[in-house]
């Protein structure tokens, strides 16, 4: 399931690494990411980029398997926090994964560690990495971060189909935790635009848990502008941000936020 087409998500990519680029323009890249507190800005620039290098290498090489760091060209990028060859770096990056994304299909099969494994996931898995690490910049920057809604509400999409798939094929993930029959959690985005349906329902069984789209009572509910959801969604913003609402049993929503990790 994904609420974008493939062409809108492999464009994107270059889009959200050209705002990224933008993000970090005139800041101080030894700074420390409060979000990733192991990082730098330079650091978080350069995982960006690599990520971005790694997915599209799969996709150009029409890959059966991992490829391991070694056999991506230019993947760990330029030595030293330089901000003209770093910007350089990730442009290059986005001219790359543009070509290689054009000459593919969403259905065109390649490797991947999640479902499906086709092109497809790929585009739509480098759009998150990228925007979501792209409000760690900001925030660290201290720069406004916006996104689109589409692609904020394809997010957690995303997201929510990532921890499914984990929860289901890894036992032993922290994710397998996210059960128990007769809890819910209800996401409330209050100023998405019409015809955009975001809002979400979570619903724990005894085998783990299903979503949907929808408006229904939850035991717990998360209001706010589609941003701030996204982002307290993430573990980016904290819950007592001022920017969104707990409504219910606060407990639930901190108990999935501890164990749906990815991201």
């Amino acid at each position: 399931m994904t609420t974008l087409e493939y062409d809108r998500h492999r464009a994107e990519v270059a889009v959200q690494l050209g705002l990224l680029r933008e993000t970090l323009a005139g800041a101080d890249l030894s700074a420390t990411v409060p979000t990733c507190p192991e990082w730098t800005l330079g650091y978080l620039a350069r995982h960006v980029g690599g990520a971005v290098r790694w997915a599209e290498r799969l996709v150009g090489t029409r890959a059966t398997g991992d490829i391991v760091e070694e056999e991506v060209p230019g993947i760990r990028g330029p030595e030293g926090d330089d901000p003209a060859v770093l910007d350089a770096w990730l442009a290059e990056t986005a001219e790359l994964a543009g070509k290689t994304f054009s000459a593919a299909r969403a259905d065109t099969p390649v490797w991947t560690w999640a479902e499906p494994r086709n092109a497809g996931f790929w585009a739509r898995r480098m759009t998150h990495e990228v925007a979501i690490h792209r409000a760690d910049a900001a925030i660290a920057a201290g720069v406004a971060y916006e996104i689109a809604p589409d692609v904020a509400a394809d997010a957690i999409d995303e997201w929510l189909e990532i921890v499914r798939y984990v929860q289901r094929s890894d036992p032993g993930d922290s994710a397998a935790e996210l059960r128990g029959a007769g809890r819910s959690i209800h996401l409330h985005a209050t100023d998405a635009p019409a015809g955009l349906n975001a809002e979400w329902v979570i619903e724990f069984g005894e085998d783990g848990f299903v979503w949907r789209r929808g408006h229904e009572k939850a035991t717990v509910a998360l209001r706010g502008p589609l941003t701030e959801v996204l982002l307290a969604f993430y573990r980016r913003r904290s819950l007592d941000s001022g920017a969104v609402e707990v409504l219910g049993e606060r407990g639930l929503l901190e108990f999935w936020l501890e164990r749906a990790s990815f991201g």
